[in-house]
């Protein structure tokens, strides 16, 4: 099933590809970045893509990081899933952040991320005096169980 997001090409997005899936099992589109930056360990910028886009209502992108910018890295996206929501109509910009020790380089035209576009359903609220029980109950925070358990 595919479904037809209406993309604006910005100036400074010119020569660049669009986001593609990189093999035919791909999830995320890998995005590239529209600019050359330096991200210092610790640093967080918003990564220009040159685009922007119309999601169809009841749609959003998620931005993800890509796995190995992470691992070989520490690059990230400090927000992730980042998402684009459908009446946006700025340009995709990609927070990323340097959890690595090292600086790291980013030039025009480098895959940064990947976008993911998944349904929404919208909450409507029901507000009651007491909700149902369960086993679990208010127990969180690893009460379920975990490496320390191991």
């Amino acid at each position: 099933m595919s479904v037809k997001v209406e993309v604006k090409r910005l100036p400074h997005g010119e020569g660049l590809p669009l986001p593609a899936y990189a093999t035919s099992g791909a999830a995320g589109m890998d995005v590239v970045s529209a600019e050359d930056v330096t991200l210092v360990p610790g640093a967080r910028h918003a990564v220009a893509t040159g685009l922007s886009m119309a999601i169809p209502a009841g749609f959003e992108i998620q931005v993800r990081p890509r796995s190995g910018l992470a691992l070989k890295h520490g690059i990230s996206v400090p927000n992730t899933p980042g998402t684009i929501d459908s009446d946006y109509r700025g340009e995709l910009k990609v927070i990323l952040i340097n959890l690595g020790s090292e600086p790291f380089a980013i030039q025009r035209g480098d895959r940064v991320a990947q976008l993911v576009l998944a349904p929404v359903v919208q909450a409507a609220w029901d507000e009651v005096a007491e909700l149902d029980a369960t086993e679990r109950g208010e127990s969180g925070f690893g009460s379920t169980g975990g490496h320390a358990g191991l």
